[in-house]
């Protein structure tokens, strides 16, 4: 019995070991066209789907010309509206034909773009593709609907204030910085929008070497090689040097700002309540993970916990860290009746002060380890999944090899870098803090935070 029980332990001591060991992502094959672009391949012949992603580096809202808010989403919005082969309708009903998915998009650093399809429709999901990144036509008629589309959406998340709470949040916390460009556009940056300008965009910041691409799934190399060089391959090579893709230093916010938005209709109040962060490289990243997700991100977060279930104040309340090459943001935020605002304040800054000055016992960090360690296997199950992997890790520098060691890294954190993490990421008293709600119901309880900017949400912009 002695000896099965020194078996059973050794096993049961092992087994740890062999799950942190093992190579979460493959590592892919580079492939570099004859225009520059660089490709990412992995085969993966379990089932006959592929997926495909792809980065443009200085084509996102950071490179927007001053005052044209939302042009790099409109330029990608534009994308499927229309090629020199195909129009608008043509591409949609190829896209249905093939059962396949194909969308472009844009955030602060980079434009980007992906597609899923049946291995047999591979070659046809990314001739499509080339040609919507390479010529596009942006035509009129097709530029006056999108127009009118966003100016709808625009009156629609002015009408719910979770929604505007957001995009104000973003204007009084990065000012004037590239990154306080609204991506769905303003007022004032859709008027000034012109077809012109987007055309301009697209030829300025739309490059193959300027792009990266990851394919995931069931083609073989000598296949998939041989389907780029006849679609991708022939985006033409860019004349002259790529502009400029580098970003000023984030702002960093000295004392508070508060900004109350007043929207006379709102029967609640939604608050967002943020500072900086840190960059995808700084190494504080895995102790910051794991007390976020005590403070506030998960369901049984201290936030979440003290708002919602013993107070009942509401029924969401969550914190995030969002985090670029050049900096990051940590950001709170919740809701709940109009009467009640100046209440889970008082909670949210005590919670805070909680964090930085005790920080989480050993119960709390080891459960919360379990759980990160739990939810991270599902993040890289899919083709898609491992592609978009591929490209952050290499737009970020993070190397191939950074999923091998992250759970290892969270597994290995100690309380007192956990509670290092709490102090120096929560905020005490430099911070920015936005409240969307009647302001009539709310204002007297906000003067004990201090002097509020305020604002109507009825007035133009954010």
């Amino acid at each position: 019995m002695s000896k099965f029980l020194t078996v059973l332990t050794i096993i049961l001591l092992l087994v740890p070991a062999m799950l942190f060991s093992t190579e979460r992502l493959p590592r892919p094959e580079k492939i570099t066209l004859d225009n520059g672009l660089v490709v990412y391949y992995l085969q993966n012949p379990e089932l006959p789907l592929v997926s495909f992603r792809l980065l443009i580096k200085g084509a996102g809202s950071a490179f927007e010309p001053e005052g044209l808010d939302g042009l790099a989403n409109f330029t990608a919005d534009m994308l499927l509206k229309g090629t020199r082969t195909m129009t608008a309708e043509e591409i949609a009903e190829a896209l249905d034909f093939m059962g396949a998915r194909l969308a472009f998009t844009s955030a602060e650093e980079y434009a980007s773009g992906g597609g899923d399809c049946l291995s047999q429709f591979l070659p046809r999901l990314l001739q499509i593709a080339s040609d919507c990144l390479s010529s596009p036509t942006f035509k009129e008629d097709e530029y006056e609907k999108e127009l009118s589309r966003k100016v709808d959406t625009l009156k629609a998340v002015k009408d719910n204030p979770a929604r505007a709470l957001r995009q104000y949040f973003k204007k009084a916390y990065f000012g004037q910085h590239p990154f306080g460009h609204i991506s769905l556009g303003t007022d004032s940056s859709l008027a000034r929008m012109s077809l012109s300008e987007l055309k301009k965009f697209h030829a300025q910041r739309y490059r193959p070497d300027m792009t990266m691409m990851a394919v995931v799934g069931d083609v073989k190399r000598e296949d998939l090689v041989k389907i780029l060089n006849e679609t991708f391959g022939r985006w033409p090579k860019a004349a002259g040097p790529a502009p400029a893709a580098s970003i000023p230093p984030l702002p960093s916010p000295a004392g508070q700002k508060l900004v109350l938005v007043d929207k006379p209709d709102a029967t609640q109040a939604y608050f967002a309540l943020g500072s900086p962060g840190f960059a995808q490289k700084d190494k504080i990243a895995v102790p910051a993970t794991i007390m976020n997700t005590l403070w506030g991100g998960r369901f049984t977060s201290w936030l979440s916990t003290e708002l919602r279930i013993k107070r009942g104040l509401t029924y969401g309340a969550s914190s995030s860290f969002q985090s670029w090459k050049i900096g990051g943001l940590f950001m709170a935020s919740s809701y709940t009746r109009n009467e009640k605002i100046g209440e889970m304040l008082d909670i949210t800054f005590d919670l805070l002060k909680k964090a930085r000055s005790q920080g989480f016992s050993p119960e709390e960090i080891e459960s919360a380890k379990n759980y990160i360690i739990g939810q991270f296997p599902e993040t890289l199950e899919t083709n898609g999944s491992k592609a978009s992997a591929y490209l952050r890790l290499v737009f970020y520098e993070l190397g191939f090899d950074y999923f091998d060691h992250y759970l290892v890294d969270i597994q290995a954190a100690r309380p007192e870098e956990i509670k290092k993490a709490a102090a120096r990421l929560l905020p005490e008293k430099s911070y920015t803090l936005v409240v969307v709600g009647k302001a009539s119901d709310i204002k007297k309880q906000l003067e004990k935070f201090g002097r509020w900017e305020e604002k109507k949400i009825t007035d133009p912009d954010f």
